[in-house]
């Protein structure tokens, strides 16, 4: 296992896997099997009140028909609660985070985008329990490499202030759930849409501040409707249909511009797959937006 590359897919369970879906799933996947590596699945299970029955079940049926297999046990965040309460103490341990319970309604009369003031500065202390926990953005920009967008920069006080870790409703939030599991099962890429960009920065300062080593990352275009509105399950795309999982899959890679032949457009789904990992061109991958056919 040393050295060697793990990547992961990584849904939340608000809705069906659609087309934007299966562009991030065949990329993770191709990236790091073509590298002789391992592909985990975690299904992000730590928002009960957005999550819909059933999909995280739909999720591992379409994975298994569009040709998808996954290294090892599913990992599920729900069950790993204790573990994210235990590296929010380990940060509170370090004043690396503070409890705050400035209104979302008082932020933004004031115009600040994390806490009033007193909280950070220590001048009010919150009842822990009825507080989000945010972490203390650093004074620089932080700086990470993505694999196709290059070297990138973000000065965290400025574009999103200091990041909850820990919500008001006694929830891990999404930096802190992600960054400890990506450290946990070792994974050492990240392939994922450019709708999630915006958290690298963040991310990355997390795990600096923990001392944890950062995956490499990869973001991958975002598949767009008519209308320019991103492909998601908040504007309703449709789910795949995994009675067509070949063709699906043959048209996710021309939409990456892995150009594969025509001849494999009537191949079974694994030959499609395999032709897919084999072939694998991180270099072809387009920069823009992708537009839905």
């Amino acid at each position: 296992m040393v050295n060697r590359v793990i990547g992961r897919f990584a849904p939340s369970p608000t809705g069906p896997l659609h087309f934007g879906s299966l562009l991030a799933a065949i990329s993770s996947y191709a990236s790091a099997k073509h590298q002789g590596g391992l592909w985990r699945l975690r299904i992000d299970t730590i928002d009960p009140p957005r999550e819909q029955a059933g999909a995280a079940d739909s999720f591992i049926s379409t994975l298994e028909a569009h040709g998808l297999h996954w290294d090892g046990d599913i990992v599920w965040q729900h069950q790993r609660i204790a573990r994210y309460r235990e590296v929010l103490a380990e940060l509170i341990a370090k004043n690396l985070v503070y409890a705050c319970d400035c209104s979302r309604s008082a932020r933004a009369e004031a115009g600040v985008l994390d806490c009033l003031g007193p909280c950070r500065h220590g001048e009010h202390h919150p009842n822990a329990s009825d507080a989000a926990w945010r972490l203390r953005s650093p004074a620089t920009a932080s700086t990470y490499h993505d694999r196709l967008h290059g070297e990138l920069s973000e000065l965290l006080s400025r574009s999103c202030g200091d990041a909850i870790l820990w919500r008001r409703d006694d929830l891990p939030a999404y930096q802190l759930a992600t960054v400890v599991d990506d450290h946990d099962m070792s994974i050492s890429e990240v392939v994922r849409g450019t709708d999630l960009l915006d958290n690298t920065a963040r991310q990355c300062h997390l795990a600096d501040s923990l001392g944890w080593a950062r995956p490499q990352f990869l973001h991958i275009p975002m598949l767009i409707n008519s209308t320019g509105q991103k492909l998601s399950k908040q504007s309703h795309a449709l789910a795949l249909n995994n009675n067509h999982a070949a063709e699906n899959v043959f048209l996710a890679l021309q939409l990456l511009a892995q150009q594969p032949p025509a001849e494999l457009r009537q191949a079974f789904i694994d030959e499609i797959i395999t032709w897919a990992v084999a072939h694998w061109s991180e270099s072809a991958l387009p920069i823009g937006d992708i537009k839905q056919p």
